[in-house]
């Protein structure tokens, strides 16, 4: 009878030990879990963004034209190539009616854009790499976003509307030299800013 206690106490010990690792692995899949819901939750923001401004779109379409040019800007680039730090990507247009000069993107129009960019970024730089969508002027440079990417290969996934003006550059920076891969980028102008105006009652 002496010894019921110590084979009770091996007992719960190796039932202790054999429940910490299940313990650890459902703490693991609950982290999982959230990350997975929170990529989720992104993607549909974004995609919810992209059917709002399709949407706008299509009602502006259907409202009764003003004298104004009937040829839509838009560009739509295709990338896979070398990046060198801090030159800006020398992107090239696949097609579009928006002009591209020496990598950089030419806003020839008041307005507002939708802006979207996919690919994946490789490096062997061990620090994290940042990419860069940047706006210049004949006076000033500004970011218009930044994305850190953490490791090489991860994707890169971008959709937003942005107000650009005439004489605006647009150029893709990254801050190590790095390799971009099946970069799809396109930018379309969805309303010129003096119709904006005029539908505002300004």
């Amino acid at each position: 009878m002496e010894g019921q206690p110590d084979v009770e106490q091996r007992n719960r010990d190796q039932m202790d030990c054999e429940r910490e690792p299940e313990e650890e692995e459902w703490k693991s899949w609950q982290r999982g879990e959230v990350r997975n819901m929170l990529h989720i939750v992104s993607a549909a923001a974004q995609w919810i963004l992209l059917l709002a401004c399709l949407i706008y779109l299509g009602i502006n379409s259907l409202q009764p034209s003003t004298p104004r040019s009937s040829r839509v800007l838009w560009t739509h680039i295709r990338y896979t190539g070398e990046s060198i730090e801090q030159v800006a990507v020398n992107l090239t247009a696949e097609v579009g009616s928006i002009q591209i000069r020496n990598g950089s993107i030419m806003i020839a129009s008041d307005g507002l854009y939708l802006v979207s960019l996919k690919g994946s970024v490789l490096f062997n730089d061990p620090d994290a790499l940042k990419l860069t969508l940047q706006k210049t002027d004949n006076k000033t440079s500004k970011v218009l976003w930044e994305q850190t990417v953490q490791d090489s290969g991860d994707a890169v996934n971008f959709t937003t509307v942005l107000y650009l003006f005439t004489q605006d550059n647009i150029t893709l920076w990254t801050s190590s030299n790095a390799t971009i891969a099946d970069l799809s980028f396109s930018l379309v102008l969805l309303s010129p800013l003096h119709l904006l105006a005029v539908e505002d009652g300004v």
